[in-house]
């Protein structure tokens, strides 16, 4: 699953999630923003934030925005063996509430 932050129309960046049946990976891809304007794009999707070039996903908001899109009947068993397995991995966050992502260049940027 990747969580795209891109620059949208009229210069807005716009925050979307893609692969949502892809659950082996997760991951933040940012087009040409600065790591402030992809924060700033993050927080108010409500899907997460940046902190010192580290993604930082909410697990909730990143659930229902790929739910929509999800089509496999097993998808919802599948998101939550993803996120038990990122925990036992250590890729869960302080909060308990978000997930680290890598952060990777968006393909359309």
């Amino acid at each position: 699953m990747i969580v795209e932050v891109i620059t949208g129309a009229d210069e807005v960046p716009e925050v979307r999630v893609a692969d949502v049946e892809d659950l082996g990976r997760l991951h933040l891809a940012l087009g040409a923003l600065t790591d402030a304007d992809g924060d700033r794009a993050l927080r108010a999707a409500g899907l997460g934030r940046l902190e010192d070039g580290t993604g930082f996903l909410d697990v909730a908001a990143l659930r229902a925005a790929a739910e929509r899109e999800a089509r496999s009947p097993d998808w919802g068993g599948r998101f939550d063996a993803m996120v038990t397995s990122a925990a036992d991995a250590g890729w869960a966050a302080d909060d308990g509430a978000s997930l680290r992502a890598h952060v990777e260049p968006a393909a359309s940027a």
